[in-house]
């Protein structure tokens, strides 16, 4: 990968007033798209106050992919920012995994502090119907895929790609400090966090999620790209998912990052690729 400089919106600048668009949008076109799968589920026989892990990993899927919808219907109703500018361009390897260990050393401190403090005990777990997913291989795989592949890249494009993009540009200065990033990061880590308040098992979990929301968004702005952040985001979860769910040990949870990486990689670096408008 070769380096690039931070990233910068388009000469036509989104309004701040379109990070609350879509967020509203895509609360909406979210709830919609889970309730549209829930229905094709009970169809099919899924209880819709229970419902099977397939169709509440599709839910989740649906969920997400409202918030990008909304991103997207933004970002072409304006015209003003470019994939790359979104965060979608390439970073040297050894910089993105500098980075990467960096910001995750970072977060990992800041959360064992924050549950010293606070006494935090037992660890965060995932909604009853994904659990269940250690069960049986063809749910494990399905959750994995989602919660380390396509929950990293649809709430990174969403949240540090279109989200901080926009409210980074909050006009706030202390001297000749431009503070704009800084609220911008604190607004979207607690948003982030807020999202997940359906997902946490304890709202004591929220703060440490507020964290890595924070470390995301910084890490997207002094690096300019969304794949360190993908990165993280993946291997945060992967970790997650094999030791606090499955109960793996380090050599099935390495396997599990690595090709969780990998896909995302694969599905996201075709993004990259610079285009006429660059």
């Amino acid at each position: 990968m070769t380096g690039s400089p931070p990233s910068t919106l388009g000469s036509r600048k989104m309004p701040l007033w379109t990070a609350l668009a879509a967020l509203l949008l895509g609360v909406i076109a979210g709830t919609f798209g889970e309730f549209l799968v829930a229905a094709v589920g009970s169809a099919f026989g899924s209880s819709i106050a229970n419902p099977t892990t397939a169709v509440e990993v599709a839910e989740s899927i649906a969920f997400d992919l409202g918030f990008v919808g909304a991103a997207i219907y933004l970002l072409l109703l304006y015209r003003s920012t470019t994939l790359r500018e979104i965060g979608f361009r390439r970073m040297r390897i050894r910089t993105a995994v500098g980075v990467v260990v960096l910001a995750a050393a970072g977060f990992y401190l800041a959360s064992a502090l924050y549950a010293d403090l606070f006494h935090l005990t037992g660890t965060d777990r995932l909604p009853q119907q994904l659990s269940a997913s250690k069960t049986n291989i063809p749910d494990g795989i399905a959750t994995a895929v989602f919660v380390c592949v396509l929950a990293p890249i649809f709430e990174e494009f969403f949240f540090r790609g279109f989200l901080f993009g926009v409210l980074r540009q909050i006009p706030v200065r202390l001297g000749n400090v431009k503070l704009g990033p800084w609220i911008a990061a604190v607004i979207v880590a607690i948003v982030f966090g807020a999202a997940h308040l359906g997902s946490a098992s304890s709202t004591q979990f929220l703060i440490p999620l507020g964290i890595f929301g924070f470390v995301l968004c910084i890490v997207r702005w002094r690096t300019g790209s969304l794949y360190p952040c993908i990165a993280l985001h993946a291997l945060n979860n992967a970790v997650a998912l094999g030791a606090n769910e499955f109960g793996w040990g380090p050599a099935p949870i390495v396997a599990l990052t690595a090709a969780s990486l990998a896909i995302a990689l694969a599905l996201t670096l075709p993004l990259s690729r610079r285009t006429p408008s660059d």
